[in-house]
C-alpha cells in the first residue's frame, strides 16, 4: 500500500516522498520534490495524493504510473496551441465526400485551411503548421499546384455521385449563378482581365465564375470565364457540358433573369432543357404590363401564366413585396420632386424628365412603376399541366442556396476568428 512520507533534508527542506513497505523495510516508491516552505509542501503533498489516487497496482511492482489529472502550474511553460479538433473534424468531411481519393494530401488541407481562415495559399502553408502543426514544403506546392487544373473532372465526379449518394440528386433540377473572383495583383494575363466586379475591385484582374448546385446547395460543377464575357453566355456551354458529361435525360436549371434571352431560349428548347429563370417584367410591352396588373388585382398570393415571344411567364403578387415597391417609388419620386424645386442642385433621377432644358416628373413611369408594384415574374418552358405556378415560384426562391455557397468562398477574413499568442497570452479577435 503506498504512503505518503514527510522527511528533514540535510539542508534543511522537507522532501515529499510516496513510500511503501516491503519484507518491513521502507522503499522509496517515487520522490515527489522538496518543500522550503508551507506552501510548497502543501501542493507537493497535492501531487503526492494525486500520484497515490491514480495509481493501479502492476507487476512489477515497481513500473512507474503515468498521470495527468492535474495540471502543475508552477511546474508548466506554456508554448502554443495546436486547433486539432477543427482539423479532425474537417479532415472527416472531406474523407466522407471521397475527395481523399484524389490522393493530393496538400491541395486538401489548403482547402481545409481556407474554410478555417482564408489567406494566400503559400500564407495557408504556415498557418497549417502554426494552428494544426501539419507541415508542408513550398517547393511541395510550387511542384504540385500546376497539375492541379487535372483534377476538376474527376473532382466533379466524386461529389456528384456523394450528393447522388447522400441527397438522392437525380438532376432534376439544378441552381446556377455567376459571381467575379478578383486578384492581389495589376497584372493581366489572357484569363484575369480588368472589369466589372462584384466585389469593388475593378481596378484589378478579374475572372467569372460560374457555379451549379443541387437544391441542398451543394456544390457539383462550375467553370472559369474571362470577366468580359457576358453573363447569359456562360449557361449553355455549362448546362451541356454537364448534360453530356452525365447523359442526363430529364433536367431544368434554375437561374437569375441575367441568364435569359431569346437566344438562350430558343438552344434550351432545341436542347430539350428545362429552365426557370427570373423575369423582367418592366422591360415588358406597357400593354402586357397592364394585362398582368388587371389580372392579378393586386391579390396577395395570386398568380397567372401567360404566354410571351420568349416562353411561358409565371406572375405572382404579394402584398409585402407590394409595399417595399411603393415605400421605396414614393422615396424616389420625392428626391425626384427635391431636385425639380431646386435646379442648381438639378440632376436627372429615375423619376425624372428633360423637357425643353427643364426637369420635369416624369409621370408615364410613375404610373407604368406603379402597375408594377408587388409583381414578380419568372420564364419557364415547363408546362403548367406538369408544374404548377405555386412550385415554379417556390423553385426560384431557393436559389438562394447559390448565393449561400458563393457568400462561403468569398468571405472575408474579418468575419471569421483570428487567434494570436504572445508569450503567455491567447487573444482572439474577429
Amino acid at each position: 500500500m503506498l504512503r505518503i512520507r514527510n522527511v528533514i533534508t540535510a539542508s534543511g527542506s522537507r522532501a515529499v516522498q510516496v513510500i511503501y513497505y516491503l519484507n518491513r523495510k521502507r522503499v522509496v516508491f517515487k520522490h515527489i520534490g522538496s518543500a522550503k516552505s508551507n506552501s510548497e509542501l502543501e501542493a507537493l503533498t497535492l501531487i503526492a495524493i494525486d500520484f497515490i489516487d491514480n495509481y493501479t497496482p502492476e507487476l512489477p511492482f515497481s513500473e512507474e504510473t503515468k498521470f495527468d489529472n492535474l495540471l502543475y502550474l508552477d511546474k508548466t511553460q506554456f508554448i502554443g496551441v495546436y486547433y486539432t479538433f477543427i482539423y479532425e473534424v474537417l479532415s472527416g468531411l472531406v474523407q466522407k465526400v471521397g475527395l481523399s481519393k484524389l490522393g493530393k494530401h496538400l491541395l486538401l488541407d489548403l482547402v481545409i485551411m481556407r474554410i478555417v481562415e482564408p489567406a494566400s495559399k503559400l500564407r495557408s502553408i504556415e498557418l497549417m503548421d502554426s494552428y494544426f502543426g501539419v507541415k508542408h514544403r513550398r517547393q511541395s506546392f510550387y511542384k504540385s499546384a500546376r497539375n492541379w487544373l487535372v483534377l476538376k473532372s474527376e473532382t466533379e465526379k466524386i461529389v456528384t455521385d456523394f450528393a447522388r449518394l447522400h441527397y438522392a440528386f437525380n438532376f432534376e433540377l439544378v441552381f446556377y449563378d455567376v459571381t467575379t473572383l478578383y486578384f492581389e495583383t495589376f497584372q493581366e494575363d489572357e484569363l484575369r482581365k480588368n472589369g466589372f466586379s462584384k466585389d469593388s475591385k475593378s481596378q484589378q484582374p478579374q475572372v467569372l465564375v460560374a457555379l451549379m448546385v443541387t437544391k441542398e446547395g451543394f456544390p457539383i460543377s462550375y467553370e472559369v470565364f474571362s470577366v468580359n464575357t457576358f453573363e447569359g453566355h456562360t449557361i449553355l456551354p455549362m448546362v451541356k457540358s454537364f448534360i453530356e458529361k452525365h447523359q442526363v435525360q430529364n433536367f431544368t436549371i434554375v437561374a437569375d433573369a441575367a441568364m435569359i434571352s431569346l437566344s438562350n431560349v430558343k438552344e434550351f428548347n432545341e436542347n430539350q432543357i428545362n429552365y426557370i429563370v427570373g423575369a423582367r417584367i418592366a422591360n415588358l410591352p406597357s400593354e402586357l404590363i397592364s394585362q398582368i396588373s388587371r389580372s392579378l388585382k393586386k391579390q396577395d398570393g395570386k398568380n397567372i401564366r401567360i404566354e410571351t415571344d420568349k416562353s411561358a411567364l409565371a406572375c405572382s403578387f404579394s402584398a409585402i413585396r407590394y409595399r417595399k415597391d411603393k415605400y421605396e417609388m414614393e422615396k424616389q419620386i420625392e428626391k425626384a420632386k427635391s431636385i425639380i424645386e431646386t435646379p442648381s442642385k438639378s440632376k436627372k433621377l429615375k423619376f425624372t424628365k428633360s423637357e425643353e432644358e427643364e426637369l420635369k416628373l416624369n409621370q408615364s413611369l410613375i404610373e407604368k412603376t406603379t402597375k408594377l408594384l408587388g409583381l414578380k415574374g419568372y420564364y419557364t418552358n415547363l408546362k403548367e399541366s406538369e408544374i404548377d405556378n405555386g412550385t415554379i415560384i417556390k423553385r426560384y426562391h431557393e436559389l438562394y442556396r447559390i448565393e449561400q455557397a458563393f457568400r462561403i468562398a468569398k468571405s472575408d477574413l474579418q468575419t471569421r476568428p483570428i487567434f494570436t499568442i504572445k508569450k503567455n497570452q491567447l487573444s482572439c479577435t474577429y
